[in-house]
């Protein structure tokens, strides 16, 4: 079984959280995940985790209304307290989390510390790694090559 902590171990390294301050403006948030290639930013206040900002809240909650994105704050329009995992968790779980809560990412905490984000295109990586594993194993069985 997967955990967290080994699907972010697989994350390029050094790995940076993607964050902005809850009195940042929604066009910084904006700025940050075209810079960076996310779809979702953590609010950070300081190293505490207030909420999570998507590519979507900001479309729905500010671009669509024609509201400005250089006047509105990140702390309008933030998921605050954001439903969260920690590094032993299981990858399975964290896709039952998704699935059911219409998630695509969770941040993750250890001993009260951001130490990552698992977003749903890193649990179809493991997926297809698992998948590959497998295939793998069945074909040198079928073929009765020791493994």
């Amino acid at each position: 079984m997967t955990t967290v902590k080994y699907c972010l171990d697989q994350k390029p390294q050094p790995f940076v959280v993607v964050s902005v301050n809850p009195d940042d403006r929604v066009v910084t948030a904006l700025q940050q995940m075209r810079n960076k290639r996310v779809r979702a930013v953590l609010v950070m206040a300081g190293d505490q985790l207030e909420g999570i900002v998507t590519q979507g809240d900001c479309a729905i909650k500010v671009l669509l209304p024609g509201l400005d994105a250089t006047r509105v704050c990140v702390s309008e329009i933030m998921t605050a307290k954001p439903m969260t995992v920690k590094l032993t968790d299981p990858l399975e779980a964290c896709m039952g989390l998704m699935a059911t809560r219409n998630f695509r990412h969770l941040p993750v905490l250890e001993d009260g510390k951001v130490v990552g984000v698992v977003s749903i295109g890193d649990i179809v990586k493991d997926t297809m790694r698992q998948m590959a594993q497998q295939i793998n194993f069945l074909e040198t069985y079928i073929k009765g090559t020791p493994v």
